[in-house]
């Protein structure tokens, strides 16, 4: 992308650090938890009060960050990043996880969490003409995927290299949470070098508009119409975040922990392409046509891969679903960008971030106890599966009628 402005770049290299870091704790957290000495039902607490941590912090950082400024409040993620990291790599106690689970910000998922996501959206809209923003988010989770795919890759080798040279699994574990640790404190110097190019012009603050304390004025109505549509779809993503995923395949099959990290390094790489190629089709169908015609049948596999009998079965159909399971995640992000105002953005891709987080925080606590009944493991995948299909059945009955207004901005 050799015209991309310099602030777009460094925001690249922003999401990479941390999508790597997210990617290579998904993979071993709920093992290392489980190597703790926590028991399934604690592992599913934690897990879910780090995504209602994520959501309270994604609120309030985002919602702010138009005004307070956008570099600030990355920064102030990436420091909670960071100490969230070293806290689950130094202590063992449940209750000093908790704290750094619900304050801190850590990604069960591999996806996601905190409020870089929204603040970075809106960071790259304010500086990239509106016709160009498919295209550049459709990069931008690009390179988180590959980010998140190297990251699993890392972590999977990482801690089998630790293992066979006589570490214990506790200790395999924990080195890949110290870099996370590391990665975070990286976020920092970068956030710090991002120019006030980023931040809302002061001549497009309100035009008299009232503004609530949400950080939302004229586009309250289609942020909150979009955000409880995001709610039903994270809550069935939430039954099989990738460490669920992870810890499912090592229950059913017996994967270790190499082929766990090589299984979602061909996963996150498969959706990388799958996010690259929606602004090709957004293009010729549309961007709601686009989230909602690829989304049902990635859920549609969903749903079949624990009826799979063997493990290159499963893993197969699992890879074919990542395949085609991102392609809505940029049209999105640009659909959002487009109609909502310049000095709402931020807010905006907060508040439907935060509605995700939401929805997505109960989902692990319900299905981890099914994960350890045999009868039941595969539940989880059935009923994220129907959630979101139902989600995308919704979504297109409620927004296809709603016209793509021209960009907000001159220029």
């Amino acid at each position: 992308m050799p015209r991309t402005p310099p602030d777009v770049r460094l925001i690249f290299a922003i999401r990479i650090a941390r999508l790597f870091a997210y990617g290579s704790s998904s993979v071993i957290l709920a093992l290392y938890l489980a190597q703790a000495g926590l028991n399934e039902g604690q592992i599913g607490l934690l897990l879910s009060l780090t995504l209602v941590g994520d959501t309270i912090i994604t609120l309030w950082l985002s919602t702010r960050a138009d005004r307070l400024g956008r570099r600030r409040m990355l920064g102030a993620g990436a420091v909670l990043m960071c100490l969230a990291g070293a806290t689950f790599a130094l202590r063992r106690d449940f209750l000093a996880l908790l704290v750094a689970a619900t304050l801190g910000v850590m990604s069960p998922s591999g996806n996601e969490v905190g409020p870089f996501l929204p603040i970075e959206q809106a960071a790259m809209a304010q500086i990239v003409p509106a016709g160009a923003r498919t295209r550049v988010f459709a990069w931008y989770n690009l390179a988180g995927s590959l980010a998140t795919a190297f990251g699993s890759l890392a972590a999977g080798g990482l801690s089998l290299a630790l293992l066979r040279a006589g570490f214990s699994a506790l200790e395999s574990y924990r080195a890949v949470l110290l870099g996370y640790a590391g990665l975070g404190l990286l976020l920092v110097g970068l956030a710090l070098r991002l120019s006030p190019r980023i931040e809302v012009p002061r001549n497009q603050f309100g035009d008299g508009r009232p503004i609530d304390h949400l950080g939302l004025g004229r586009s309250r109505p289609i942020v909150l119409k979009m955000a409880g549509l995001f709610s039903l779809d994270a809550f069935g993503g939430g039954f099989v975040v990738q460490s669920l995923m992870a810890y499912w395949f090592h229950l059913r099959f017996g994967a270790d922990v190499g082929l766990l990290g090589a299984i979602f390094f061909a996963a996150n790489l498969l959706a990388a392409a799958s996010a690259l190629s929606a602004a090709w089709l957004a293009e010729r169908i549309g961007l709601l046509r686009t989230m909602v015609f690829t989304h049902l049948p990635s859920n549609v596999l969903l749903i079949a891969v624990p009826w799979m009998p063997t493990l290159p079965l499963a893993i197969a159909l699992l890879l074919l679903r990542f395949s085609i399971s991102q392609m809505d995640v940029p049209t999105r992000q640009a659909y959002l960008m487009t109609v909502v105002m310049p000095d709402e953005r931020s807010a905006a891709a907060g508040l439907t971030g935060t509605a995700r987080s939401i929805g997505a925080s109960a989902a692990p606590m319900l299905a981890t106890p099914l994960l350890g009944n045999p009868a039941l493991s595969g539940l989880p995948f059935l009923l994220s599966g129907a959630l979101k299909i139902a989600y995308d059945v919704l979504l297109y009955r409620q927004l296809r009628d709603v016209p793509l207004a021209a960009d907000q901005e001159s220029g």
